[in-house]
């Protein structure tokens, strides 16, 4: 088995910053991406942002110039660096681990709240 375990959300006004953090345990094989998604009231689950493991990234549109994705290959940590926070981002966020001959692992989700 393995296990996603998130930090890192909380409450921040517009402007803010914060930085989430996607920590993976258990039975790690080779890893394919890792990633973050997103979950608003009433909407469906969206990317955010996700890192293959030649160090490639894609982000959505709506926080490119924003949001960076990172990780530490040697902690099977992913990270979400969010600047300039919008009301709109508010949302449960989901860390993702992709591995090979493997079902996908979610995290149990944090919450992000921005403030106007």
């Amino acid at each position: 088995q393995v296990q996603l375990v998130e930090s890192g959300g909380g409450l921040v006004q517009a402007g803010g910053s914060l930085r989430l953090s996607c920590a993976a345990s258990g039975r790690i094989s080779s890893i394919n991406a890792m990633g973050w998604y997103r979950q608003a009231p009433g909407k469906q689950r969206e990317l955010v942002a996700t890192i293959i493991s030649g160090g490639s990234t894609n982000y959505a549109d709506s926080v490119k110039g924003r949001f960076t994705i990172s990780r530490d290959s040697a902690k099977n940590t992913v990270y979400l660096q969010m600047n300039s926070l919008k009301p709109e981002d508010t949302a449960v966020y989901y860390c993702k681990i992709a591995m090979a001959f493997s079902i996908p692992y979610w995290g149990q989700g944090t919450q992000v709240t921005v403030s106007s």
